[in-house]
């Protein structure tokens, strides 16, 4: 009985409620219909709500509210792929007074990069005139336009590196893409402007920055076209020639924070009218092309060519003409449009010893740093930096045979030295690395230090040749 009562009670409260509800309808000027609409409903839900709680029906949520988790991120957007509005002013973004000449370019360059020299130059005159002109802009009625590059070398020549050491010296964005995962669109893989989302992503998603930047293109040489094929080259000449648009300049459809478009990714307009492209490849075979066009010139003499006289030319890449770069698989229109070939030549063991000690972030000087965190003094002598050097060029793959072959000799070094507290000083020798010997170790002892016991020594051996 006491449950009908309280349905009834609310039933009739309810029904009090609607007759209040539509006289206030009726005496009220329509001014805001939507809010009394809105009003109405509000109590509507209340009185459902307490005559559900007066019939101990506790459906629904109680004392919970839900959060949209969108409203904290930016409009529903990411951070990284939030884009600066492009400005409308005509005043570049780079002063022509704070261009660094070439030869300042090289003198930095020159710092961690050994050797290379022609390389060196060539990329500092580059970027010096891209900015140049990046600066002036439309000053007069001459449109400079300009030189994109491409940089023929061998594996392990300093490619890569140049470009990343340029990335330090300059205060412009800089991005390093791969050709390698580059496909047609439509295709499984990256799409060919993802190289400009790297870009734009470098600059902050600014994209007055992005279209001052420089791009580089590493492994340009697996986007060549493929030989013997029956099938349809994605991955080859398709991207080539997708690629002709972003060398030489236009307006592209670029998606934001990633590397293909889709409908989950935004868009954003980027010009590459002064964006300069550097690509770089290795180009396995090269040579031989270069060898086979070299040896099509026939004469006969004494004064006459032999045909075995470019076996053993060393600098054979150096020769290299659009021709050959042709017959590799490369297009004629995406040659055309890297005007500047430059090619690096291949390390001898000279430039590898200086590889390892002249460089500012030199590889024995990483390790030195990690043995003097154990306070403990790492030398090497000249002929184990020659013994190293000669290793590498057994291996055939550049600078990078020397970080693996150093990691191969110092692996028991390092395990050794946190053991014992007296050692002082290890020397690594050209026997420990031929494997004929083992590392000098120097124990401090007696309270002197390591110089005091090498003056005592330069002492005692002097007092031995006197006598």
């Amino acid at each position: 009985m006491e449950r009908q009562d309280r349905n009834l009670q609310a039933a009739e409260t309810k029904k009090a409620t609607q007759k209040q509800l539509t006289h206030r309808m009726e005496t009220t000027a329509p001014d805001n219909p939507a809010a009394d609409i809105l009003e109405a409903s509000d109590a509507d839900d209340d009185s459902k709500n307490d005559s559900d709680e007066s019939s101990g029906n506790r459906r629904g949520f109680p004392n919970i509210s839900f959060i949209n988790l969108a409203d904290f991120m930016n409009d529903g957007m990411p951070q990284k792929q939030k884009i600066k509005k492009k400005g409308t002013g005509t005043k570049p973004l780079i002063d022509l007074k704070s261009i660094p000449a070439p030869h300042k370019i090289k003198e930095q360059l020159d710092q961690y990069v050994i050797g290379q020299e022609y390389a060196k130059k060539v990329i500092s005159v580059a970027v010096y005139n891209h900015y140049k002109r990046v600066a002036t802009g439309t000053m007069d009625e001459i449109e400079i336009e300009k030189s994109n590059i491409l940089m023929i070398g061998p594996t392990g020549s300093g490619k890569t590196y140049l470009v990343k050491t340029l990335a330090k010296l300059l205060d412009v964005p800089l991005a390093i893409a791969d050709a390698t995962s580059l496909t047609e669109a439509g295709y499984i893989g990256d799409d060919i402007e993802s190289v400009v989302s790297k870009l734009l992503a470098a600059a902050d998603n600014d994209v007055d920055k992005a279209e001052q930047g420089i791009i580089f293109i590493d492994e340009i040489d697996k986007i060549a076209r493929k030989h013997n094929t029956t099938s349809r080259d994605v991955s080859g000449e398709s991207v080539q020639q997708g690629m002709l648009k972003l060398l030489e300049g236009a307006d592209v459809e670029v998606p934001v924070g990633a590397n293909s478009k889709n409908a989950m990714v935004p868009l954003t307009t980027v010009n590459t009218r002064n964006i300069l492209f550097i690509c770089g490849g290795a180009f396995p075979d090269l040579e031989e092309i270069i060898k086979q066009r070299l040896r099509k010139k026939t004469s006969i003499g004494f004064d006459a060519e032999l045909k075995d006289r470019w076996d053993k030319e060393k600098d054979i890449l150096s020769m290299v003409k659009v021709e050959d770069l042709r017959t590799f698989g490369m297009i004629p229109e995406f040659l055309g449009r890297l005007p500047v070939i430059c090619t690096l030549e291949g390390l001898n063991r000279d430039m590898l010893v200086r590889i390892l000690k002249e460089p500012k972030n030199a590889i024995l000087k990483q390790y030195q740093k990690l043995l003097e965190l154990d306070e403990v003094k790492l030398e090497f002598t000249d002929d184990a930096l020659e013994a190293i050097a000669d290793k590498a060029m057994e291996k055939d793959t550049g600078a990078r045979a020397l970080r693996s072959i150093i990691e191969e000799f110092m692996l028991d070094i390092m395990y050794e030295i946190p053991k014992d507290d007296n050692i002082g000083r290890v020397t690594i020798t050209g026997d420990y690395i031929r494997g004929t010997g083992g590392p000098l170790i120097d124990i401090r002892s007696n309270g002197y230090s390591l110089e005091e016991r090498d003056q005592m020594k330069q002492i005692a051996a002097a007092e031995t040749k006197e006598a």
